[in-house]
């Protein structure tokens, strides 16, 4: 996509060798996670629908075989209209794990792939539509059209009841109006998650090269504060709750995977790219799939650890905790940093909550609606720097 700056290959001769990297690291990792039971499995960070069920399945039960994992956990997978809308036969080719014993998927070849998904633990999906409209799918140079991305979800909502869509606002030319549609579309589905991101331009992404050279209009903060807030008062409507800036969700379909990084627990990233938190130190993998599949396969972890600051734990905190409905405890604050984290915070917050940026509610900092859509640069002037 233009906009993609991620880490991402479109080379799928390592696929095989990746898929048992994949399973290996989990392996290799599971020591880190001896105490702690696994409550989500979240297959993202791209386009993980372009695995076989077979793979899907063999790297679930690899998670099972090597971490202690609670009872019905939501698994997620991301995954793109154009994937899912593909016939079962692409699904159910690659042969990686076709030596292991997969017993969820030896006679599904009969049956809809989305129920595929579900017999082997799959309870959850998200779909990147990013737009029903061909000419803004055109300019992100999305794989799918408008047409695959209404039939994928038509067909998901027979199988599955926690589907989340994702929504790209902001679109240079893209008028409220249509904007509104989009939304509209989406609630028609009646689908209970709805994530949606501004368009941004990223570093030496084909988007910022467009706009460089003139193709496509450069985005328009104004306009997409303009659609965020129009965001928010239709989802409201529809009885969306807004609990973290970019996630919106029908009450009890709130991601847990993804509400555990903004709560701050721990979490273990397998693969190129994937980054991992433990509460003390964070690490990341190589960004170079040939690499990370050589390291691993000499038993070598092909990462990076950062051990994290007093300040940057209370820093992330502060981030993470104005994006959510649950703000950030003073009480918290006070627990795990101490009495002058608390004074300080409170004082850098006295200018915002003069310009009805932010409130305190409950011993709890939040940010009011006026100071959402600046959330983030709110949040780095209170941070605390070593």
């Amino acid at each position: 996509c233009h906009y993609c700056d991620f880490h991402f290959s479109t080379n799928f001769k390592q696929k095989d060798a990746l898929v048992l990297a994949l399973a290996k690291e989990l392996e290799l990792r599971k020591t880190e996670f001896k105490n702690t039971t696994v409550k989500t499995i979240y297959f993202g960070g791209g386009t993980p629908s372009v695995l076989s069920i077979k793979e899907l399945d063999f790297l679930i039960q690899t998670v099972y075989k090597n971490y202690k994992v609670e009872e019905n956990p939501e698994i997620t997978l991301e995954a793109n209209p154009d994937d899912l809308f593909q016939s079962k036969s692409l699904h159910l080719k690659n042969n990686t794990a076709e030596n292991v014993s997969l017993n969820a998927v030896e006679n599904l070849t009969d049956l809809n792939f989305f129920q595929q998904y579900k017999n082997i633990g799959i309870n959850r999906l998200s779909i990147g539509v990013q737009s029903f409209f061909e000419t803004d799918l055109k300019l992100m140079n999305r794989a799918h059209n408008a047409s695959e991305a209404k039939k994928c979800i038509e067909e998901a909502v027979k199988y599955f009841n926690n589907i989340s869509i994702d929504l790209i606002y902001g679109i240079p030319n893209a008028s409220n109006q249509q904007w509104l549609e989009n939304i509209q579309t989406a609630l028609s589905f009646g689908i209970p998650h709805i994530s949606s991101y501004a368009l941004t331009v990223e570093p030496k992404t084909a988007l910022e090269s467009l706009i460089a050279k003139g193709k496509i209009d450069n985005v328009n903060d104004e306009l997409a504060q303009e659609q965020f807030f129009i965001l928010k008062d239709e989802l409201a409507k529809n009885g969306f709750e807004h609990y973290e800036l970019s996630n919106f969700s029908k009450p009890g379909f709130y991601s847990q995977n993804n509400s555990a990084y903004w709560l701050g627990k721990a979490y273990l990233g397998i693969g190129p790219s994937a980054h991992s938190f433990n509460g003390i130190s964070r690490s990341w993998n190589i960004k170079n799939n040939i690499k990370y599949i050589k390291s691993i396969n000499e038993n070598t972890l092909p990462n990076e650890i950062e051990l994290l600051t007093k300040n940057d734990r209370y820093n992330e905190a502060v981030m993470t905790g104005l994006r959510t409905i649950w703000g950030v405890s003073l009480n918290n604050i006070v627990s795990n940093f101490g009495l002058d984290y608390k004074n300080d915070i409170l004082k850098q917050s006295e200018k915002f909550i003069k310009e009805q940026l932010l409130y305190i509610e409950d011993e709890t900092l939040k940010v009011t609606t006026k100071g959402q859509f600046l959330c983030d640069g709110i949040a780095s002037q209170l941070f605390k720097i070593d």
